[in-house]
C-alpha cells in the first residue's frame, strides 16, 4: 500500500490517528519539554515549526497513545496533563490593527469560557494573564503556552511603519505575559521566522532562551541524513524505481536539490522536509518549497539597499544580525538567511563571521530565475523561455543571436538607475550567467571595471570581456593581450573571443567584436 505523507497536514494528533508519515522528533521534544521552561525558536516557512507546536501540545495535554511506538513511549512515565494555550497566528490577514485584536480576542474568549474572566481585565494583555492565572489555579498544573508563527502580523506589515508599530506595542504588552505570569508558566514556546528584538517585542522577554542556533536542536525541524536513510529509506527506494534510477542516484538528487541547510556553524546537514515529503509523495523531483512563497519583499529590499547580487555566493555575517532585524536598517541578509534563501556554509573563528549561501539547487535556481525578470527587461515576460532561447544560441554557437538577447535585457533600464549604472549592469550579468551555470560551465570574475567571464558548451568556448564607457575594440584587445583564451589552445572545441562595450549615454550594451581563437 502507498504512504500517507502529511503535506498540508500540520495536527500531530491527525498524522498519529491517520497513520501519516512520521519522522519521530519527540526524543527532543521530550529533552525541550524538561531541560527548560522558556523558548524561542526561529525556522524557515514550512519547516515544520507548527507540527512542533501541535506535538508538545499533545504532549502536555497528556495523550499518551498518541505517542506509542515513539521515543516519548519509553521517555516519558508519568503523562500530567496541563492547562495548553496554543496561539496560531499563522492563518490570519493583518491589514487593520484590528486585524491583529480580533484575533487575540477570538482565542481569549475560548479560554475565557474555561477559565473565566474578572471585570478589570479590559486589555488584552490583563486578559490574558488573568487566564493563565486562573487555569493554573483552578487545574493545579501550572499553563503551558505555545504560540506559532508569532512574527506573523510584524512580517505582513514591514512597510507600513504606522501599523508596524501598532502591532509592535500590542504584541510585546501581550507577550510581556510570558514574564509577569512566571510563576504560573510550566512551559513556553514562541516560534516563528524572525527574531524582533532590542526595542521591539523581544526587548523585554530576557527569559527565553533563544534555541535557533543550538546545536542541540538544531534537528528539531527538518530532515537528516540518517532520518532520511533509516526513516524514509523504503520511500527512496520507490522514488528511485518509479523514475528508472538508482536508489544511489535518487539520495544523491535528494541531497542536491533539497539538503544542505545549518542552523548552526560546522552543524549537521538538514534537508527540507516540504520539499522531501512532496517528492517522495509524488515520486518527482520539484521546486516545491520554493513555489509556496514568492520571495517579492525580498527583491524589493536588495534593490533598496543596492546590493550586489554576487554577494549571495559568498556572503558574510555576524550571527547577532542573523537572528535580531531591528538593527539591521536595510540590510537583506537577516532576512534572506531568516527566510530560507541563504544558509550557513562555513564559520571564520579569526572574524567570528558566519559565511552564507544558498541551501541547496531548489532555492539556488528558484531564486535566480525570479530574480531575472525582476532586475532584466524580458521581450516575451516569461523567464522560462527566455533563458532557454539563449541557452539554445550559446549551445549552437550562435553569438550574434545570443548577445542581441543579452542586449535586449538591458533595454528600458530606468533613469533613476542612471548613478548606479555599473552595479545594475553586474547584476544582471550576475543573473544571466548564474542562471546560465545550470546548463553550461561558467566561470565569472570581477574586478573594479572589468568583468571577464568563459562559457564552455560542448562544442564551442566563448571568453568574454565587458568594458564600461570604452569600446569593444578595448575589450576584446584586453582578451587578447591578457591571453584569456590560452588555456584554451590545444582544445578541440571552437573559441570564440568577444569584447563588448556598455555606454551609460544608451544604458545598456552599445556594441560587441567577435574574433575566433
Amino acid at each position: 500500500m502507498s504512504r500517507l505523507y502529511p503535506i498540508g497536514i500540520q495536527s500531530f494528533e491527525r498524522i498519529r490517528e491517520d497513520g501519516y508519515v512520521y519522522v519521530d522528533k519527540t526524543s527532543l521534544v521530550y529533552r525541550l519539554a524538561t531541560t527548560g521552561k522558556h523558548y524561542f525558536l526561529s525556522r524557515p516557512r514550512r519547516f515544520g515549526k507548527s507540527l512542533l507546536v501541535s506535538t508538545l501540545e499533545a504532549y502536555f495535554l497528556g495523550k499518551k497513545g498518541l505517542f506509542a511506538g515513539l521515543a516519548m513511549e519509553r521517555l516519558e512515565r508519568e503523562w500530567t496533563e496541563y492547562p495548553v494555550f496554543h496561539l496560531d497566528l499563522n492563518s490570519q490577514k493583518y491589514e487593520t490593527p484590528q486585524s491583529l485584536a480580533d484575533i487575540l480576542n477570538a482565542a481569549l474568549t475560548k479560554w475565557e469560557k474555561e477559565y473565566g474572566r474578572e471585570e478589570a481585565e479590559t486589555s488584552l494583555s490583563l486578559r490574558f494573564q488573568g487566564v493563565v492565572q486562573r487555569a493554573a489555579e483552578k487545574t493545579g498544573h501550572n499553563a503551558v503556552i505555545l504560540v506559532d508563527e508569532y512574527d506573523k502580523p510584524l512580517l505582513q506589515s514591514i512597510g507600513n511603519d504606522s501599523l508596524q508599530t501598532d502591532y509592535r506595542n500590542t504584541l510585546k504588552a501581550f507577550y510581556g505575559v510570558l514574564k509577569s505570569c512566571d510563576r504560573y508558566i510550566r512551559f513556553a514556546l514562541l516560534t516563528g521566522v524572525t527574531k524582533f528584538s532590542k526595542v521591539s517585542v523581544f526587548s523585554d522577554l530576557n527569559n527565553l532562551e533563544d534555541i535557533s542556533m543550538s546545536r542541540v536542536y538544531e534537528s528539531v525541524c527538518g530532515i537528516t541524513e540518517d532520518e532520511l536513510h533509516s526513516e524514509l529509506a523504503g520511500d527512496v527506494v520507490a522514488l528511485a524505481e518509479s523514475g528508472g534510477i538508482s536508489q544511489e542516484a535518487a539520495y544523491h538528487k535528494l541531497k542536491e536539490w533539497y539538503d544542505g541547510y545549518h542552523f548552526t556553524r560546522n552543524g549537521m546537514d538538514i534537508y527540507n522536509p516540504f520539499s522531501v515529503l512532496n517528492t517522495l509523495k509524488r515520486r518527482d523531483f520539484g521546486s516545491y518549497w520554493f513555489e509556496t512563497g514568492t520571495p517579492t519583499f525580498l527583491v524589493e529590499l536588495l534593490k533598496k539597499s543596492r546590493y550586489n547580487l554576487h554577494r549571495l555566493t559568498d556572503e558574510v555575517a555576524m550571527s547577532d544580525s542573523l537572528m535580531g532585524i531591528d538593527s539591521m536598517g536595510n540590510n537583506p541578509v537577516p532576512y534572506l538567511y531568516q527566510s530560507g534563501y541563504l544558509t550557513i556554509k562555513g564559520y571564520n573563528p579569526e572574524f567570528r563571521v558566519y559565511e552564507l549561501g544558498f541551501p541547496n539547487k531548489e532555492v539556488e535556481e528558484g531564486f535566480t530565475k525570479f530574480l531575472l525578470p525582476c532586475y532584466a527587461h524580458l521581450d516575451s515576460g516569461n523567464s522560462a523561455f527566455e533563458v532557454m532561447n539563449f541557452v539554445q544560441d550559446v549551445r549552437g554557437g550562435n553569438v550574434d543571436g545570443f548577445m542581441k538577447r543579452l542586449q535586449s535585457f538591458f533595454a528600458d533600464t530606468p533613469y533613476e538607475l542612471a548613478r548606479e549604472l555599473e552595479l545594475h549592469y553586474q547584476n544582471v550579468l550576475f543573473i544571466v550567467f548564474k542562471l546560465m551555470g545550470f546548463y553550461t560551465q561558467v566561470e565569472y570574475h570581477t574586478s573594479q571595471g572589468r568583468v571577464d567571464l568563459v562559457l564552455q558548451t560542448e562544442k564551442y568556448i566563448y571568453v568574454m570581456e565587458f568594458k564600461l564607457e570604452g569600446t569593444s575594440d578595448e575589450a576584446l584587445r584586453q582578451i587578447e593581450e591578457k591571453n584569456y583564451a590560452l588555456p584554451f589552445a590545444s582544445d578541440p572545441r571552437k573559441v570564440y573571443k568577444i569584447g563588448v562595450n556598455f555606454s551609460n549615454e544608451i544604458r545598456g550594451i552599445e556594441g560587441w567584436k567577435v574574433a575566433n581563437g
